[in-house]
């Protein structure tokens, strides 16, 4: 019985200490918590099971090695000239004669998707500014910052119309760029489709409550727009012409990864970059709100659990949907974290934001 008492007597107290730590921790984690979460459905592909893991990514050349720096959307220019925004700030372009420059310094580290312009120079999505426009000479404006007297806080991608109008995403309203991961854990639809129209300088929501909008590309002629949704891992078609004029369906969905960005090939198919957002083994993370709250919490824990440097994919789709190919580095050996694929005269060229270079790849 004087064993017992005095075990009793220096137990409490250290019961005690423990209950007040696992107290702190939880309060930590589900008071402190940036996000709200639900759960997330991860599908099992089925569409590609005809399309095996290839190696054909491993084959790329690398063009501007240790000149560019994770280089997140890439396009190449009627007259072959190539641009990239880098991580460092700047508008780099590859000449047709192998020359690089370093064409106007923008002084942001959020530069995301890029486009050519007809009247002249570029259009490049800043996560934090807005959309901007550089002209010929290099000159950025910003075009738009607000919609409906709301900052804009995440744009993504833009494309252009022939009319001028430019359509861009919103990946999220809530989390800004360097906490994307916020946005894939809380699950919920905080991304916008939106519409610059040059007559009125006025921007217009398209489409609200898109899970995580990225990638946007308009179809050969200009009848519907496809918008990616990464973190539901599929692709909408809304269409802008024709007797389903407002209408939005599916395009493709239960990709083997999250679409980033998509963009149109010359005959009038698309290429579509896929992202591995959570490493193998961390799935189950995705169906409990309670380890979705501690993973936010501790962002070691986070990057532990983002996948996207672990392999890179790339989807050719054709107009109506249909996977034509795949191509892989399965094991990231040569590229990782591939975000944009832009073909131009045979070849494709990869963005990454895991990369010092430009992957290009000759398509056979």
């Amino acid at each position: 019985m004087a064993l017992l008492g005095f075990l009793g007597r220096f137990l409490l107290p250290f019961s005690g200490f423990v209950f007040t730590c696992v107290l702190a921790v939880a309060l930590q984690i589900f008071v402190f918590s940036p996000i709200s979460p639900d759960l997330l459905h991860i599908p099992e592909p089925s569409s590609l099971t005809s399309f095996p893991t290839n190696t054909h990514l491993q084959g790329v050349n690398k063009l501007g090695e240790g000149i560019v720096k994770n280089s997140e959307d890439v396009l190449v220019d009627e007259n072959g000239v190539l641009y990239t925004a880098t991580r460092d700030g700047w508008i780099k372009r590859l000449h047709r004669d192998g020359s690089w420059e370093n064409w106007t310094m923008l002084n942001s580290q959020t530069l995301l998707g890029i486009t050519a312009t007809r009247r002249g120079g570029i259009i490049v999505c800043d996560a934090e500014k807005g959309l901007l426009w550089v002209d010929k000479d290099g000159h950025a404006k910003v075009l738009s910052s607000h919609v409906n007297g709301s900052e804009l806080r995440f744009a993504d991608d833009v494309i252009e119309a022939s009319d001028g109008s430019l359509y861009f995403s919103i990946a999220s309203t809530k989390f800004d760029l360097h906490n994307w991961y916020l946005d894939v854990l809380e699950a919920k639809p905080h991304g916008q489709l939106l519409k610059f129209d040059p007559s009125s300088s006025l921007t217009s929501i398209v489409l609200d409550d898109l899970c995580f909008a990225n990638g946007v590309a308009l179809s050969r002629d200009e009848d519907f727009l496809i918008v990616c949704e990464t973190w539901k891992f599929r692709c909408l078609k809304h269409w802008l012409k024709g007797d389903e004029e407002g209408k939005t369906e599916i395009f493709i969905d239960n990709l083997p990864g999250g679409p980033d960005n998509i963009n149109l090939a010359p005959d009038g198919s698309f290429w579509i970059a896929l992202v591995q957002f959570t490493s193998e083994g961390w799935e189950i993370v995705h169906a409990s709100k309670a380890a979705k709250h501690l993973i936010a919490t501790f962002p070691s824990m986070i990057k532990r659990m983002i996948g996207a440097h672990r392999k890179a994919s790339v989807l050719h789709v054709g107009a109506d949907g249909k996977i034509i190919k795949k191509l892989d580095d399965p094991d990231g050996k040569v590229m990782s974290f591939v975000t944009s694929a832009f073909e131009f005269e045979g070849h494709l060229y990869l963005g990454s934001l895991n990369a010092n270079f430009i992957g290009k790849l000759p398509l056979l």
